[in-house]
């Protein structure tokens, strides 16, 4: 670590100089971001990446010889990690169009081994022509929302009710008056999916096929509507159990409707996902095994859906107040159960969320605070009803969150 900070100071004053010296030639980097504090207080343990940071959900109740909840403890922490540096890069037109490119990285690590140390966020080059425009490196999935994710304090972003995750790609965008339609082709890296070996992007990276999404939306003086659709196949194994080759994939086809009114200051988000194995996009569900070769050990799979739905309700600009509701449920599978359940959360029937806020701006500060309701319905998923989630029990979580802001 005491390596890699002195590079990338290195890196930033470098860059400068060159972005003043070739600025007449059409290059340049402008470099931003911000330093964030967060403060926070769980009545409840979590189920959280970062030492409690990024917040999911409630943990499921503990019993212990005495049959008291272990979970029913509290817990405090402070942590700068989403602290953040972005690079904006503009260049001469090639090809035709104007380019530009992104390169921004945060403290975050990429597990909670690795906390504190510099994580890739973005990292994309763009090509914009007339009405298209062609983006090609890692940046948001699709189905978050650049225009209209909710404006919550907390880093979580609205998750589990909001899709979140950034993925390489290739992205193209063509807009025809007030509407954009998106096609984009993505894989995997720091958001995955589940499967026999964990976490991991091999799933993907095995059914050759990758992400898919298409999109369209439509916008007018602020306002923004739109819908997506989205397909994933991934293969599991490769190889049995029983060391016999197999192929077998699991698809999941998910759908995603969203809209934006702005009646300034007053702003009203809301989006809508119907998903099947979204796991790698932080939504419960996943796939399980409907049935196994006693022979060879190769499975068939059943793909897991959940439902969520969002609204954020924001007024003001110096002095915010705003309002984030979240929901989501389980809906099961398709088919009977027999095996092992792959995914997140597959033991949660579902998840509620209420958070109001208040945020203080004042030039490049910002002071906010958020409390963060949020139940979670514990469970006993039943494979022979088809993976629905039965005996549930909610548990309940309340973060009070303290943030400090400031932007360059």
């Amino acid at each position: 670590m005491r390596m890699r900070l002195p590079l990338i100071g290195l890196i930033l004053c470098i860059s400068l100089p060159v972005s003043a010296q070739q600025e007449n030639a059409g290059f340049g980097i402008n470099v931003s971001g911000f330093v964030k504090t967060d403060i926070f207080h769980d009545t409840r343990q979590t189920v959280s990446i970062r030492e409690g940071h990024f917040l999911l959900y409630p943990a499921a109740e503990q019993p212990d010889q005495n049959n008291k909840d272990i979970n029913a403890k509290a817990s405090f922490n402070i942590l700068s990690i989403q602290t953040r540096l972005t690079g904006k890069i503009s260049a001469p037109d090639a090809f035709g169009a104007k380019t530009s490119g992104q390169i921004e990285a945060e403290f975050f690590g990429t597990s909670d081994n690795d906390i504190n140390l510099f994580r890739l966020r973005h990292a994309f080059l763009k090509l914009d022509w007339l009405n298209t425009s062609l983006l090609v490196g890692q940046a948001w999935h699709p189905m978050f929302i650049t225009e209209m994710f909710p404006g919550v304090v907390s880093f979580n972003t609205g998750v589990p009710f909001q899709p979140f995750s950034r993925n390489p790609q290739v992205r193209v965008t063509h807009a025809v008056a007030n509407f954009k339609f998106i096609a984009a082709a993505l894989s995997q890296r720091d958001f995955q999916s589940n499967g026999p070996g964990g976490y991991t992007t091999v799933y993907l990276r095995n059914s050759i096929i990758p992400n898919l999404h298409a999109q369209v939306q439509f916008s007018h003086k602020g306002n923004l509507a739109g819908a997506g659709l989205d397909y994933k196949r991934i293969i599991p194994r490769i190889a049995t159990s029983k060391n016999y080759k197999t192929n077998t994939a699991v698809s999941g086809l998910s759908a995603t409707g969203f809209f934006k009114l702005n009646f300034n200051p007053v702003s009203i988000k809301a989006q809508g996902t119907y998903g099947q194995n979204l796991v790698d996009l932080l939504q419960i569900g996943g796939y399980a095994v409907q049935s196994v070769d006693t022979v060879t050990g190769i499975e068939s799979y059943t793909v897991l859906s959940s439902a969520s739905l969002w609204a954020d309700l924001s007024i003001g600009k110096q002095i915010e107040y705003g309002l984030f509701l979240g929901y989501t449920k389980a809906l099961g599978a398709a088919d009977h159960i027999t095996g092992s359940y792959y995914g997140r959360a597959t033991d949660i029937d579902n998840i509620f969320r209420i958070s109001p806020r208040v945020q203080l701006n004042s030039n490049k500060t910002r002071i906010a605070v958020e409390i963060e309701y949020t139940s979670a319905g514990y469970g006993t998923p039943n494979g022979l009803n088809k993976g629905k989630i039965e005996d549930v029990k909610n548990m309940v979580n309340i973060r009070t969150l303290l943030a400090f802001f400031y932007f360059f």
